[in-house]
């Protein structure tokens, strides 16, 4: 007869052995935090649809939720063709505009037939930057269209180095609505003409001799 102890301690290190043989089958995949993408200034339209392509496989997760030449039941717009039907998404709002809506305020206009979700990619946890944004938007335009997008392209959520800044988006807008800009900073309103001081008031005459 084997003691209760020894045949406990049997079991648990059989049972360990069972699961550590079965975790050895399962595929191992290490997960490394996403590459910086180094955008040199001098890169062309050409150059930016790969890298725009990269950023949307790795730190833009992009392909996490779209599919491209999918159809079915799809968690998300599926993006062949999305050049053709970006300008005529949002009235008012040209095809370049449309793509920069999409990916900083992904809310403000949603596809019939799909429920918000997408996460506002300028900011954290994804948190591209204005010049990988344009790259992703310069491959969105392959997808069913010809790439236009530069580095130096501004819209209404970004603003080129060197270009006319003009108002910022109004979250409260209609989509499509036209903005008023605003005065240049440099135009500063005229300064009020100063108060006049009040008018003097002559001292009260003195009373005459014998009047109360």
């Amino acid at each position: 007869m084997v003691p209760l102890p020894a045949r406990i301690g049997l079991l648990v290190l059989g049972a360990t052995a069972f699961y550590t043989y079965v975790g050895q089958l399962v595929p191992q995949k290490e997960v490394l935090p996403p590459q910086e993408t180094v955008l040199r200034a001098d890169l062309t339209t050409a150059d930016m649809v790969p890298i725009g392509r990269q950023i949307m496989d790795s730190k833009g997760l992009c392909l996490t939720c779209h599919t491209i030449g999918r159809s079915g039941a799809l968690r998300f717009p599926d993006l062949d063709g999305v050049a053709a039907r970006a300008a005529t998404r949002v009235p008012g709002l040209s095809e370049v505009e449309y793509f920069a809506q999409s990916l900083y305020a992904p809310d403000t206009f949603i596809v019939p037939g799909f429920n918000p979700g997408m996460p506002v990619i300028n900011k954290p946890p994804i948190g591209l930057t204005d010049q990988e944004i344009l790259c992703v938007i310069a491959y969105l335009q392959t997808l069913g269209g010809t790439a236009t997008v530069t580095l130096q392209t501004s819209h209404a959520y970004y603003t080129a180095p060197g270009a006319t800044p003009g108002a910022p988006p109004d979250p409260n807008a209609a989509p499509g609505e036209k903005l008023p800009l605003t005065a240049p900073p440099d135009q500063k309103a005229a300064p009020a003409a100063p108060a006049q001081p009040p008018a003097a008031v002559p001292p009260p005459a003195a009373p005459k001799k014998g009047e109360v």
